[in-house]
């Protein structure tokens, strides 16, 4: 489908739909968006968990928004959690940014390493 396609940059993000189930790794410079359920791990730029999605692994990105249920740990560079968000294990992160009350259950590790 062109019509998700950024233009400039000739990039499309990988969207996992909601009632969707997938087993298996990912990795990819752009965009990925768990909107289903995932079991394996994600590296990719940015990942977005939406609303109702899943994953059961672990994360590595620049940039994650957590709308949904991350079991495992993220090493990112900027981590967006929002209210409805769920996480175990360990959050390493950079920049930390907390929206509304969150079902946090995971360790925070603030990154130094450059």
């Amino acid at each position: 489908m062109l019509a998700f396609t950024n233009a400039i940059e000739k990039q499309s993000p990988t969207i996992i739909g909601a009632g969707c189930k997938m087993t298996g790794e990912m990795k990819t410079d752009h965009t990925v968006q768990i909107h289903g359920h995932v079991v394996g791990n994600i590296t990719a730029g940015t990942v977005i968990i939406g609303r109702g999605g899943q994953v059961v692994g672990k994360v590595t990105a620049e940039t994650l928004f957590l709308h949904g249920t991350l079991d495992g740990p993220a090493i990112v560079n900027t981590a967006n959690v929002f209210s409805n968000a769920q996480m175990t294990g360990t959050l390493s992160y950079r920049t930390l940014n907390i929206t509304g009350n969150t079902g946090l259950e995971c360790k925070l590790a603030r990154r130094r390493d450059r």
